[in-house]
């Protein structure tokens, strides 16, 4: 309980503070627009960068864990899309961002932190290679299947082309590419570069998290109590359970399955919010649904931490 209360707490008092700062008009709304703005468009796509052009590729990758772990995700961004269209009612669009929260878990913020004192320095490798997939996967799919609705009726040709100028253009996809191949080619930057550069990537999170205190003041979840819920038992419960299934059926290496079964097991991440920002549809869905899941996610992680022992 006290690993998790040390992950879980300090995110929770950002998101007060934030969320004070509005209501007490200590910061007015457009300056939370502008801290949002800066995390979105600068802060977390020097983050990926940054991430992606140091990663060790290197690496031993589990594929039949990453199977395991990405092949829940999938699953549930297909459940909750679905759901939130045809059980929910909600516009196309905005299912698209209902299925991206539950999809999207925290896997840096609550995954690593939890993961690690759970499981010790053993769980860090499986842990590292999910979270060196996560935005690229997620957004990815995210992005697509997003421009896709967007451009239906359209025809197939400007279709295509809707989607691929929705992924590239997208900052966070450029930031994940560059990154990449910067990597690949073994291009070095100069060090006075990468310390700037890791100034503004150490921003990135707090800067998010407060400015979504923020936002969350002018939200009410009324009219959006189900969908929130449904959205938190998926993301708490499904992901984990189907990540749980496939790895046993995929004969997954007890230690890294228990290690992907608690990432997925985390509420969704900051970046579900971003991620509805950018479109403009299911804001208040999107962080009513981080506030209450990481809150459940505190009972909930318990309870897988007690199955996978």
């Amino acid at each position: 309980m006290s690993a998790l209360l040390e992950a879980i707490a300090p995110v929770f008092l950002l998101i007060g503070a934030g969320y004070a700062a509005a209501r007490l008009r200590v910061l007015g709304p457009e300056v939370i627009d502008a801290l949002l703005r800066f995390a979105q468009v600068i802060a977390i796509p020097v983050l990926l960068f940054r991430a992606m052009s140091t990663l060790d590729l290197g690496q031993s990758f589990d594929l039949r864990m990453l199977a395991s772990f990405y092949g829940g995700a999938v699953a549930v961004f297909v459940i909750c899309l679905a759901a939130a269209r045809y059980l929910f009612g909600r516009p196309l669009e905005e299912s698209v961002v209902i299925g991206f929260c539950g999809m999207f878990s925290n896997t840096v913020m609550l995954g690593l932190a939890v993961g690690e004192r759970a499981y010790g320095a053993a769980a860090l490798p499986t842990i590292f290679a999910i979270i060196a997939l996560h935005a690229p996967v997620g957004y990815l799919i995210a992005i697509s299947v997003m421009e896709t609705v967007r451009s239906r009726g359209l025809g197939p040709a400007m279709a295509l082309r809707r989607v691929t100028r929705g992924m590239f253009g997208n900052v966070f996809v450029v930031a994940i590419g560059a990154g990449l191949l910067l990597n690949l080619g073994q291009v070095g930057l100069p060090g006075v570069l990468t310390g700037a550069l890791d100034m503004i990537a150490r921003a990135a999170l707090p800067v998010a998290i407060f400015a979504l205190g923020g936002v969350l003041a002018r939200y009410s979840p009324a009219g959006d109590v189900r969908v929130i819920g449904f959205v938190a038992a998926v993301s708490l419960i499904l992901h984990p359970a189907l990540t749980f299934g496939i790895g046993r059926a995929l004969g997954v290496a007890p230690e890294a399955l228990r290690a992907a079964v608690i990432v997925a097991a985390m509420a969704p991440g900051i970046n579900t919010y971003v991620f509805a920002g950018i479109y403009g549809v299911g804001q208040r869905v999107a962080a009513a649904s981080v506030l209450v899941a990481t809150a459940a996610c505190m009972l909930t992680a318990m309870g897988w931490l007690a199955i996978l022992g």
